[in-house]
């Protein structure tokens, strides 16, 4: 019983500190435009969530070990997102990838979504407090 009602308050939790984790990434590139030679950087975030909540993800296939010498498939430590390199749009001569136009938008969608799972996170709360004091 109680595993189900910490189940939805988990995803959500796992959700806001992708998210968090997101905004720190994207406010580094943000922070690193004019640094020569730095490579923007970003994660899949749905992919991320499932891996963190333990869901498979559609159209991927998780590895299984099928000996105890093997080696997890993921290659991260559990929790962190797989960071990855951004490809860009337009070239730069000093071999900066980061595009100010997209980060800016994906972090003002970010903060968004952020802003989001806080309300959802806020809401259960709400009602359980209210189921708990009967109201």
């Amino acid at each position: 019983m109680i595993d189900r009602l910490t189940q939805g308050l988990d995803f959500n939790a796992n959700a806001l500190l992708l998210r968090a984790e997101r905004t720190r990434v994207l406010a580094s590139n943000i922070a690193n435009a004019d640094t020569p030679h730095y490579k923007a950087r970003d994660f899949d975030f749905r992919s991320a969530l499932a891996q963190a909540t333990g869901a498979q993800v559609a159209g991927t296939l998780a590895p299984s070990r099928t000996a105890s010498g093997h080696l997890g498939g993921a290659g991260n430590v559990e929790g962190t997102p797989n960071l990855m390199y951004r490809a860009p749009l337009q070239t730069s001569l000093d071999g900066n990838t980061v595009d100010m136009d997209m980060e800016r938008a994906a972090f003002a969608d970010n903060s968004v979504r952020y802003e989001a799972s806080l309300r959802f996170i806020n809401g259960q709360i709400r009602t359980l407090m209210s189921a708990i004091n009967g109201q």
